[in-house]
């Protein structure tokens, strides 16, 4: 979601003009009835350059060398040439008439054939052979990559140009350029380059890059563009069934399930590199879908790709993206080999994808040279660093950078750095980057100094009422290896304060051996939850939702204290060990955590009863979370948005008489949640929590089975629970929940414009409670555990206006309990692509 909201502000950004390159023409194409002809093929003549249209029959091409003629084609219309009579010819609408049959030509209408079509047969020769070509031929291999990353505002006419968000910024607009994959104007705002040697290794397999130098110009240290680059980088093999991009996951055209989702057309054969190679055009069979247009040229005996083109459909259910282009090149180490050289990226991030919509384009542009093979490295060396930096990378000269780039920059290029260095002194510029940095955070910076997060200022329970929290951290950068936090709260209706303050250091870098401590008094719904974790600061959604669904008046007062230290000796795998003092009584007079300390008898019926838990706790945690990808090296650590599997144990003991406190107890704590990305049916995660407590405990300290009563979907809680309906000492919740990403609506036709999303799930819990525990309850509340496992399922349309979902959930069973919540509707907000 942060990603998404730093496009968004980035909207506000643009600009416009032309500088022309050699031979540049735009325009539609249509049948004699008018109707744009989508994916149609567009070429120079006697070139390898060209394209294809988009779904209204669009396209926009240009080359450095000069042609004289361009060619348009598309199965069943005859070909058509159009003498070009200028250099730049924008805005042509090119109709091209119905093909005759012929009979020594096949004419397609409507979807290719998938039986006598030698598109096919080529295809099937680059499956069986793919991976024998390219680096995947060597046991280990090395290289240099030169990568660049440009963001640039597009599409500014004049009069935007004149706004008053300009002002005191009108000199960057000397340097516009224009695009050449889509034909618009450009000013870029944002570059990073970076020198990374490359090792592999395909028997392990690993790969291990190591970055030389890295420059940045334009929102240089801003962490929420720092963190949407991170994804922007995110590796894809063409030769993959599936490629991931912005969180879905499209079909590639060389996919073995291809031919189910594609046309292909065998368009050109030509010698490229003194290679023969096949042309062979590839456009989507269905609307909607997560696919590609565009062509590749393969060679006629290895059946390696030498070049590709393809741009993501226009109709593709993906917010906030207008356009992706991909373009890949491969050159010739031997007769037999084929190496990708270059490969270009491209996204043109947008509100929407009318035409003349104004957006921020997104390019990844990455080149590889000297090519080393079979020179093996021991296995240690692949072992990912934990938390290295080398300063000394971003501090190279212009004189280096000037010896070592791949490709020197034009003049055009270094009035552009030179640009964005000026700019970063604008204070114009500085105040919209403070703007992207509030509402992707949430804290307001003001001189080492974040207020917030804003976004937790005000709140409702029905114990406090009204409630406004300020609250606030230190913030010196991304790095800072130390960091204090804390707040105030006031409620209006039980006139109290509440506070909480933090800190953590990390007093060691290389395995972030990080000490931590802190204390809060607040109120807070408990069993939110199953999980625990050391967070003190951290409140739960419940505690302070505005609306919600029957009474809310279950809330406890907690006094909570912890220190803790922890330490990631393997990446991604963290261990923590701490201790925790908290205090737990009843914030509400409709609620109770008391128990019984001495049980009723004969002699005292009444028993003895206290209101209050205190306890001393000693806990150990594990996790490991593979694939995790993280932000910057400081004490805390921003998270890339990507999906990885999270493994988490918490083992707690309870010691009875330290410091007052009440219970000896044990108890351990199992989470895991595993994300699968199912090709194009769409992304699945199943969660699994698992717990018991070894002892006799109160209330307070027994595990709830969370509950949901706000109007809001979240996860890991039950929607047609209510608070405290289940309790337990032991219990297992199991989770698994889908997202079809459109796929079903879009083969309903009505629906299809709408890029609506389908959701679907089921929850189960299964628990019970000892007799010892349930005797010293004496908090009034029934002890009911779900030793009948409890379910419910529950359906979802999501991307509605492109950022709101509602959720549908029926309970299963146990639907004469009173009060039973037997159908609930929760909504959710996000920004997601």
């Amino acid at each position: 979601m942060k990603k998404i909201l730093t496009v968004i502000v980035l909207f506000l950004f643009a600009a416009a003009s032309q500088i022309f390159a050699q031979t540049k023409v735009s325009g539609i194409v249509v049948d004699k009835s008018k109707q744009p002809v989508p994916f149609a093929n567009v070429v120079f003549k006697n070139s390898s350059t060209g394209t294809v249209t988009n779904e209204d029959g669009r396209f926009y091409m240009e080359s450095p060398n000069t042609y004289t003629t361009l060619v348009i084609s598309s199965v069943g219309f005859s070909e058509k040439e159009i003498t070009l009579t200028k250099s730049v010819n924008y805005n042509f609408t090119i109709e091209l008439s119905e093909q005759e049959s012929l009979k020594e030509v096949v004419v397609y209408t409507g979807k290719t054939s998938k039986k006598n079509n030698p598109a096919l047969d080529i295809l099937r020769k680059i499956w069986a052979k793919k991976r024998k070509n390219g680096l995947y031929q060597f046991d280990q291999y090395q290289m240099e990559k030169y990568e660049k990353v440009e963001f640039d505002i597009n599409s500014i006419d004049s009069a935007y140009r004149k706004q008053k968000i300009f002002k005191g910024m009108e000199f960057i607009f000397d340097h516009v350029d224009t695009s050449k994959v889509t034909g618009k104007t450009y000013l870029p705002i944002f570059v990073n380059e970076a020198l990374i040697d490359v090792y592999g290794d395909n028997k392990i397999p690993k790969v291990k890059e190591i970055t030389k130098a890295n420059k940045t110009s334009g929102f240089e240290g801003n962490q929420q563009i720092l963190s949407f680059i991170k994804d922007l980088y995110s590796d894809y093999n063409i030769y993959n069934n599936y490629i991931a991009l912005f969180d879905k996951s499209f079909t590639s055209p060389l996919s073995t399930t291809g031919i189910d989702v594609y046309n292909y057309v065998l368009r050109d054969s030509a010698y490229i590199d003194k290679k023969w190679c096949y042309n062979i055009v590839f456009y989507p069979r269905r609307k909607n879908e997560l696919t590609f247009k565009g062509d590749f040229w393969v060679n006629d005996t290895t059946f390696a790709i030498k070049k590709i083109n393809m741009a993501v459909t226009k109709s593709a259910n993906i917010n906030w993206v207008k356009d992706i282009y991909v373009e890949q090149e491969f050159d010739v180490l031997n007769d037999s080999i084929f190496l990708l050289t270059k490969d270009y990226l491209m996204s043109d991030f947008a509100a929407n994808k009318k035409e003349k919509s104004k957006g921020v384009y997104g390019k990844r542009t990455t080149y590889y040279q000297n090519h080393k093979f079979n020179i093996e490295k021991p296995a240690k060396f692949y072992k990912e660093e934990v938390n290295f930096i080398d300063n000394e990378v971003y501090k190279k000269s212009d004189e280096y950078w000037e010896q070592n780039r791949f490709e020197k920059l034009t003049k055009d290029e270094e009035g552009v750095y030179k640009m964005l260095d000026t700019l970063n002194t604008v204070p114009a510029f500085k105040r919209l980057t403070d703007l992207v940095t509030i509402l992707a955070s949430g804290y307001i910076n003001y001189d080492g100094f974040d207020f917030g997060p804003i976004f937790s200022s005000f709140g409702y329970n029905e114990v406090e009422g009204f409630r406004v929290q300020l609250g606030g951290r230190t913030y010196f950068g991304p790095n800072d290896t130390w960091r204090v936090q804390g707040f105030t709260a006031y409620g209006f209706q039980d006139q109290k304060f509440k506070y909480g303050f933090a800190g953590k250091w990390m007093i060691e870098k290389k395995n972030r051996i990080i000490i931590s401590g802190g204390n809060r008094r607040d109120i807070e719904q408990l069993g939110a939850s199953l999980t625990t974790t050391n967070d003190i600061l951290a409140r739960n959604f419940g505690s302070s939702a505005f609306f919600t669904t029957g009474s809310n008046g279950k809330l406890t007062n907690i006094g909570l204290t912890n220190v803790y230290i922890a330490m990631e000796p393997i990446k991604n795998l963290t261990f923590q060990t701490g201790l925790t003092y908290k205090t737990l009584e009843s914030a509400s007079p409709v609620f109770s955590l008391d128990y019984y300390t001495t049980l009723p008898s004969a002699a005292n019926p009444a028993g003895v009863v206290k209101s209050t838990t205190t306890q001393s706790e000693f806990n150990i945690q594990a996790e490991y979370t593979p694939n995790r990808r993280t932000i910057a090296y400081g004490v805390e650590r921003s998270i890339a948005s990507s999906p990885y599997t999270t493994l988490f144990v918490n083992y707690s003991q309870g010691y009875k008489g330290i410091i007052n406190s009440d219970f000896n107890y044990k108890k351990i704590e199992i989470y895991y949640k595993q994300p699968i990305i199912i090709g194009p049916l769409g992304r699945t995660n199943l969660i699994l929590e698992l717990g018991k407590t070894f002892g006799t405990v109160p209330l307070g300290l027994l595990s709830i089975v969370p509950g949901n009563q706000t109007f809001f979907t979240i996860e890991n809680t039950f929607s047609n629970l209510n608070y405290y309906e289940f309790i337990t000492d032991k219990y297992a919740t199991f989770q698994w929940n889908h997202d079809f990403n459109g796929r079903l609506f879009a083969r309903v036709p009505f629906m299809r414009k709408l890029n609506w999303r389908e959701f679907v799930g089921v929850k189960a819990a299964y628990g019970t409670v000892s007799d010892a525990n349930r005797a010293i309850n004496a908090s009034g509340v029934v002890y009911t555990a779900p030793e009948n496992p409890y379910w419910e399922y529950n359906v979802g349309i999501g991307n509605i206006f492109k950022v709101f979902r509602l959720d549908f959930s029926w309970r299963g069973n146990y639907l004469d309990t009173p009060n039973a919540n037997k159908f609930a509707v929760k909504g959710s907000f996000g920004f997601y692509f």
